[in-house]
């Protein structure tokens, strides 16, 4: 199960995301926008889990635009900045994982975004549905719904209902015997095409 976190405009969510990785052991993927403060303010916690590839960072844009709203190269500017954010502060690439702000996407910015370097869009199939402002028995019943063996789940770190079950939701991924892992350990970092022409 590959769990995938998103966003990260609130540090104290986002550095309780960090410390219960710390805590238990999971492997998951951030999807970062950079233009938010908690990426710095957990970096010195973070960073060893990236060199380490217990967690991966994804690019998400700089600053969470609809992107088929904007014109090509706003989209590689958003997509350029933010990587530059990753590598400066954690000296990794995203590429070539990109998650569209709200799951927007088309043809056009496939298009720009695989030409700098971006091969796979990454969308989801299960969510904890904390992009908005629920419960936490709210987010444990998502949990439960969707922590299922190769299901791809989006998760939030913006509100504070999923740090009050991490135990809940490490208990499911231990009780359905379920490993954690990030899209790295799964594609690993070639295209699709270059893969099956390797292959």
């Amino acid at each position: 199960m590959a769990l995938t976190v998103d966003d990260g405009t609130s540090p104290d969510v986002l550095a309780a995301y960090v410390d219960f990785v710390i805590a238990s052991g999971i492997r998951l993927t951030f999807f970062v926008n950079g233009v938010y403060p908690s990426w710095q303010q957990v970096k010195v916690k973070l960073s060893p889990l990236v060199e380490s590839g217990q967690v991966q960072l994804g690019n998400h844009t700089w600053d969470h635009p609809s992107i088929t709203e904007l014109s090509d190269s706003e989209v590689a500017r958003q997509l350029q900045q933010n990587e530059t954010f990753l590598r400066k502060h954690f000296g990794v690439a995203g590429a070539p994982y990109f998650r569209p702000p709200y799951g927007n996407h088309n043809d056009r910015t496939d298009r720009i975004s695989g030409d700098l370097g971006f091969s796979r869009t990454v969308m989801w199939w299960g969510s904890l549905g904390d992009s908005a402002v629920l419960t936490a028995e709210e987010v444990l019943a998502q949990a439960r719904k969707w922590f299922l063996a190769e299901r791809l789940i989006l998760g939030h770190a913006n509100h504070p209902a999923v740090t009050q079950i991490y135990p809940q939701m490490l208990e499911l991924i231990r009780s359905r015997n379920l490993q954690t892992v990030t899209l790295r350990d799964v594609f690993g970092d070639l295209p699709l095409t270059a893969r099956l022409a390797s292959s």
